[in-house]
């Protein structure tokens, strides 16, 4: 039965995402649609009599009426909202509040309700049908999925409402049946609170199925933390799967321990396949223990590309699919196509304003339309939505890329805020990420993660890059390392070459961490926060100097006239 019903799921994703782009042709009516449904929705709430919503008559009267906005803008508001309190910011019960990870920011709170989650979940499902239509045009067979993220709410506001990461609500959200037609292991194992118990479940079932598909994680790091797990407990897995039993260390009620071990069975033959892989290679290797592996989906753009680089040794050639575009207060977009960055703008979940470059530092900024962008050009992007912002400025920078018919084809580049600089140059995560290429290319390094920031020092401030070797070590050509960085940073970057040729920027430094540094961050990170390991991203590009203080440094490299 299992078959049918992913061809099902499909079929009408594939039929969605057919009918959503004939729609890009009239991106100028749909928006103006759009729009006008959403202020006869809400604006009678208390913030939409604030910002006199029900004066509104046109798109012109809304930009010129409402002002760009920012979270703190709305957090008044949100909090209210959160305390239980009716019609605040929507009229519509609050049935979730979304979660950011604050990776690149304070947390926010995010308002859902059942319209703005169904708009969020359209999106969602134009993606399912790109990669399934893309799977097709590739001549690849898509079946069941592998994703360890959590189903479980953080906690509840004082309101009642529960309160968690994106992902956790819409896979709360998920129907029975479609994760019974999607998933290779049960979906209670996704509601399983301890995230090791939780992971080693999802793995086991998977595992046991040879025909798995597809690997799914929201961010790259998600899937490398996957095959640690599969390296760390190989041995475990084959004989657990052998014996058909659940290992009596993880955190389980009986319950659901004998519900999961039920399901699981014994499966001998896999095992014992298992185990000759683990012989001959040493390890389990996604790209060995499952032949019909199709594609990966995960994030793509900002610092994903450095993790991607580690792909091929765990998952050959594989196709990597991007999934949405999306944040805690919007899904922005739909990726396409396999190996792309560029997203289908989202024209039916969100109303969509773009700043140009010489409006972004204005108070009250002249902002285009989709069908208005150019191809090529930076903008800051202005969002609207049932989850009750207007006009806001979520922070990304985006560029134009391409157009499908008249709508914008994006590419999320950085976060506005989130470049660097020592004197107003701008270095970007995409200007890291093509530096440590780069290098690791030269060199022959491999990195296991790094992160660049500026000094503290006010009159002659420079770069230093923090990084973690993947095998224990220090560098054996440190001074030509450091020569090579300073070189590929100009390169990338015209603006802070400029500055280096005037010496207004110093030269940098490199530091050589102990092995298992980034590690410990990220733990700490997830500690301080209370957040999934799913959701723990390192930036690599800090404007915090102390982001790695407590770091063990092994080796540091710096110009000897320093």
């Amino acid at each position: 039965m299992a078959y049918p019903l992913i061809n099902l799921v499909k079929t009408t994703a594939r039929w969605r995402r057919k009918a959503f782009i004939r729609k890009l042709g009239q991106v100028t009516t749909i928006q103006e649609s759009f729009l006008r449904s959403l202020l006869q929705v809400q604006q009678n709430t208390a913030l939409g009599r604030d910002l006199n919503l029900p004066a509104i008559k046109t798109v012109d009267q809304f930009r010129s009426q409402v002002p760009r906005s920012v979270y703190s803008d709305y957090q008044p508001y949100f909090d209210r909202a959160a305390q239980g309190e009716m019609n605040v910011v929507t009229p519509e019960p609050i049935i979730f509040m979304n979660l950011s990870s604050g990776s690149t920011g304070n947390q926010k709170l995010v308002p859902i309700t059942r319209r703005a989650q169904r708009k969020r979940a359209y999106a969602n499902q134009i993606a399912l049908g790109c990669v399934a239509e893309a799977a097709q045009r590739h001549n690849l067979s898509l079946g069941k999925m592998l994703i360890t993220s959590s189903a479980n709410p953080i906690g509840q506001t004082s309101g009642g409402i529960a309160y968690g990461h994106v992902s956790s609500n819409q896979l709360r959200a998920t129907h029975p049946w479609v994760a019974q037609a999607v998933y290779v292991h049960p979906l209670e194992a996704l509601f399983l609170k301890d995230t090791l118990t939780r992971i080693y479940i999802c793995l086991l079932f998977a595992l046991r199925n040879s025909d798995l598909t597809i690997l799914s994680g929201i961010f790259p790091v998600v899937l490398l933390q996957l095959c640690a797990y599969l390296e760390k407990y190989g041995e475990a897995f084959i004989d657990d799967l052998g014996r058909g039993e659940i290992p009596d260390w993880l955190i389980l009620d009986s319950e659901i321990r004998e519900k999961l071990t039920r399901k699981l069975g014994p499966a001998p033959e896999r095992a014992k396949q298992l185990a000759q892989i683990l012989k001959s290679e040493g390890r389990l290797l996604p790209k060995d223990i499952w032949p019909k592996l199709a594609v990966l989906i995960t994030a793509r753009g900002g610092p994903s590309n450095f993790y991607f680089e580690k792909f091929p040794e765990y998952f050959g050639d594989l196709p990597i699919f991007g999934g949405t575009y999306a944040a805690s207060e919007a899904v922005l977009g739909s990726h396409r196509d396999f190996n792309t960055d560029g997203v289908l703008l989202a024209i039916e979940s969100n109303f969509f304003e773009f700043i140009p470059v010489d409006q972004w530092d204005e108070a009250n900024p002249i902002t285009l339309l989709p069908h208005e962008v150019k191809l090529g050009e930076l903008y800051r992007i202005l969002i609207t939505n049932y989850s009750g912002f207007y006009r806001y400025d979520i922070g990304d920078v985006v560029e134009v890329v391409g157009f499908n018919q008249k709508t914008p084809i994006i590419t999320f580049r950085y976060r506005q805020g989130g470049a660097l600089s020592a004197i107003s140059e701008k270095t970007t995560e995409s200007h890291a990420v093509q530096v440590m290429s780069a290098l690791q290319e030269k060199h022959h390094l491999t990195v296991e993660d790094f992160c660049i920031s500026v000094s503290g020092d006010v009159i002659a401030p420079f770069y230093v890059l923090d990084l973690e070797l993947s095998s224990p070590g220090t560098l054996e050509q440190p001074k030509q390392l450091l020569a090579d960085f300073d070189q590929l940073l100009q390169s990338v970057n015209m603006s802070y070459a400029l500055k280096r040729g005037k010496d207004d920027i110093a030269s940098p430094q490199i530091n050589v961490l102990k092995a298992g540094s980034f590690a410990r961050l990220r733990q700490q990170k997830l500690d301080q926060g209370a957040l999934e390991a799913s959701q723990a991203k390192l930036p690599h590009i800090n404007r915090d100097r102390n982001f790695l203080k407590e770091a063990e440094i092994v080796q540091h490299i710096k110009v000897a006239s320093d």
